[in-house]
């Protein structure tokens, strides 16, 4: 899905004139239940903003200059699109909301430039959507890059630290290695694999990825991975993990995320990870290895 991402990312890369300012934005809807979060592990894919199921109205987190919309009643494009009914408005300083699986149909004729909280449609189930609701992303044309919302628009309550489910290694020779279940490691590089959700609310609530994932030895730090920003480089998309590096090298086999790489040398080890989401809550495991 992200290749798709990549072409609309070209397609809002010229240069639109917007006095206005980016101001303190808001979410687009209330009562919101995040349905899949900046940075998921979709199927080895990320996610580059935020899906919430709702049934209301959609409005427009700040000031902005309509420049793109498409409904179903559009007869511009038969193609079909993953993003469904979408609109994008630009803020300013570079800064472009995008709100996409909108319901078909236009609420109204918008104006060419829309209030904070104008409503721009109505939750729907267009495009790629499962139940009813909203995918809402933020992109920086000026750094070329998704923003995680959350680093812009007041974070959503979350009470509830990430679960760290499991973590494995993965050997020079791609075998998989459980350190739980053993007693001895031979030396060697190794990569660590971490599988990790949050929940905000509710430990029943949907699974969401975390702001940041850590990874030390003995202390030291092998592997940050944070969940800010995407780049896009020579139609490459790009994640910090210790300085950018291809998505491809990040996003293990659902819900895993490699973290880091590791050279273990004779003697015992402790491998701690910490998963850490966006409002400070905190969970770590600590693993001792035994390294041969």
């Amino acid at each position: 899905m992200y290749r798709f991402w990549l072409v609309l990312t070209l397609g809002l890369s010229f240069s639109f004139a917007s006095p206005a300012l980016v101001c303190a934005m808001d979410w687009p809807a209330q009562a919101l239940a995040v349905s899949s979060n900046f940075g998921w592990n979709d199927q080895g894919k990320p996610t580059l903003g935020t899906s919430f199921e709702s049934q209301g109205a959609v409005h427009a987190a700040d000031r902005g200059e309509l420049i793109f919309s498409r409904y179903g009643t559009d007869t511009a494009s038969r193609l079909p699109s993953p993003l469904g009914a979408w609109i994008a408005l630009d803020h300013g300083e570079g800064l472009i909301s995008i709100y996409s699986r909108l319901e078909d149909t236009q609420p109204q004729d918008l104006p060419p430039v829309l209030e904070k909280g104008t409503v721009v449609g109505m939750a729907g189930r267009s495009g790629w959507s499962v139940k009813r609701g909203f995918h809402f992303s933020l992109f920086d044309r000026k750094e070329r890059c998704w923003v995680n919302p959350s680093m812009i628009i007041t974070p959503l309550a979350d009470v509830r630290p990430p679960t760290i489910q499991g973590v494995l290694l993965r050997d020079a020779e791609g075998r998989i290695i459980e350190p739980t279940q053993l007693r001895g490691i031979g030396q060697g590089r190794y990569t660590v694999c971490v599988s990790t959700a949050d929940t905000r609310i509710d430990p029943n609530d949907p699974p969401l990825a975390p702001h940041r994932i850590l990874c030390t030895v003995n202390g030291r730090e092998i592997g940050a991975l944070v969940f800010e920003t995407y780049s896009a480089r020579d139609g490459i998309l790009m994640v910090y993990r210790n300085g950018l590096v291809p998505v491809k090298q990040v996003y293990a086999p659902m819900p895993g995320f490699e973290v880091g790489d590791v050279w273990l040398t004779s003697g015992q080890a402790n491998l701690e990870i910490i998963a850490q989401d966006i409002t400070g809550n905190a969970q770590s495991a600590v693993y001792r290895l035994s390294v041969e």
